[in-house]
């Protein structure tokens, strides 16, 4: 007899639909489900498999690409863009058709170090210019009266050691700073060591005593100065990566917050807090607009969070930072780039989403983002990343904003560029998925369970 039939069956006298006679006993309740125990469970290899797999190849990726890009700095150093700047004014040494200076930014320009470092001659005003707007991390120059002073040294007339000046830029960074600074300092010494092979084998160096052919063989003097100073609350140049680092984790926790809690807020997911655990109806509502729904949220809610970070980094903490409506204008423009990209792949990709955003917004983006290791000094593979991950297009963006005066050309251009692209992307990427989901009927709709049915 099937269950329309055990609808249709007369009820007795006295008794009500789905009730009992009179003097009949109710039915007993369903026996209880057996609890499972954690101790039968884990001996079943299945239920091992999949996380076991997964997390061991995160472990694995996130160690290479992390440390993978940082390991050996100078090692994979590779045209890093360094200023040699003549000022020598003097006249040529007897027997030299080229005064000092000359031959020493010639012979830096040709040295050995060029695959590792882009040697650029300059002006003094075209160094300062890109010292100023990032493009340089560092600059070597020989002063006006360098071939006169040098040609003093022989004379009782020296008034002074000759002085080599090298130049950083904190702004790009202690670390590429950091580098810059020990390969003029080392063309420096090789140009003194040079000049005094020079001295030594004049007529006044040959007829020197051993206290002065000391003095001779290593002349020059290495001055350090900041090619252009950037303020006290900087990090020593890492601010500009760090902030940028805030916008991107923000932006990518805020927008899995949003993901989940519209999922639950929907019926798609269960709701569990602590003991506390909720299921939603769930509301029919296709991909698309789910998606249009979870961007739309992560909009709003990046105006508070981008307004929340700049107030605790700057107002708070004191970090040095200027134009600042431009600065926020970016900031929220860049975590809505990042966090528009989330929600596009989690609609995409689904329950493993969160893991694909996690490698392409933070685990690929870190290490090729040349905030705090150049991308000069990482393996070839990370700066092709470079190209195009997201992060060092933001960072290129703040740090302009922060240190180089918001020029266009100190990377504020391509960081503009590059989010109106993460836009697009995202919006083509997110809504193309889910408009291809729903035209072949995948639906998401679930059985939504009875009316108050919560625990």
């Amino acid at each position: 007899m099937n269950s329309w039939d055990s609808a249709k069956k007369p009820q007795a006298p006295g008794s009500e639909p789905g009730g009992s006679d009179e003097g009949s006993q109710d039915a007993p309740p369903p026996p209880e489900p057996r609890q499972a125990r954690a101790g039968t469970l884990v001996r079943r290899g299945r239920l091992w498999l999949f996380p076991t797999v997964l997390s061991a190849l995160v472990a694995v990726a996130l160690s290479l690409l992390y440390m993978g890009g940082t390991v050996d700095p100078n090692g994979n150093l590779h045209r890093l863009p360094i200023a040699v700047v003549d000022t020598d004014t003097g006249r040529p040494l007897p027997g030299q058709r080229q005064n000092l200076g000359a031959q020493v930014t010639g012979a830096i320009t040709a040295s050995a170090t060029g695959e590792r470092v882009e040697w650029r001659r300059l002006t003094s005003a075209q160094a300062q210019d890109q010292l100023s707007s990032g493009r340089l991390y560092g600059a070597l120059v020989v002063p006006a009266d360098f071939t006169d002073s040098v040609a003093a040294l022989t004379t009782a007339h020296a008034a002074r050691k000759p002085t080599l000046t090298a130049l950083t830029n904190p702004g790009v960074g202690s670390l590429g700073s950091s580098l810059a600074s020990q390969i003029t300092q080392n063309a420096a010494h090789q140009a003194s060591l040079e000049v005094g092979r020079y001295l030594l084998e004049s007529n006044a160096g040959k007829g020197a005593d051993a206290r002065t052919r000391l003095f001779l063989a290593d002349p020059v003097t290495v001055a350090t100065a900041v090619g252009h100073p950037i303020g006290r609350h900087s990090g020593l140049g890492l601010t500009a990566f760090y902030y940028t680092l805030l916008l991107v984790l923000s932006a990518f926790v805020g927008a899995n917050i949003v993901h989940n809690g519209v999922d639950a807020a929907l019926g798609y997911a269960d709701n569990e807090i602590g003991p506390w655990h909720t299921r939603r109806p769930t509301v029919a509502i296709n991909r698309t607009q789910t998606l249009l729904l979870k961007m739309a949220m992560t909009a709003g809610i990046i105006v508070l969070t981008t307004s929340l970070v700049m107030v605790a980094t700057i107002a708070v903490l004191r970090m040095d930072a200027s134009h600042l409506p431009l600065l926020w204008a970016f900031s929220y423009c860049a975590s809505l780039a990042v966090g528009l990209g989330v929600q596009a792949i989690n609609a995409a990709f689904g329950g493993i989403g969160q893991i694909v955003a996690m490698f392409v917004f933070i685990a690929l983006a870190l290490p090729s983002s040349g905030g705090a290791v150049p991308l000069q000094a990482v393996p070839g593979f990370y700066r092709f990343l470079g190209e195009f991950e997201p992060m060092r297009q933001l960072s290129d963006g703040t740090r302009a904003i922060l240190f180089f005066d918001a020029r266009a050309d100190a990377g504020l251009t391509r960081a503009w560029t590059m989010i109106a692209v993460g836009w697009a992307l995202a919006f083509a990427f997110g809504f193309g998925m889910t408009h291809y989901y729903d035209h072949k009927g995948l639906q998401r709709l679930t059985p939504a369970p009875a009316p108050g049915a919560t625990d």
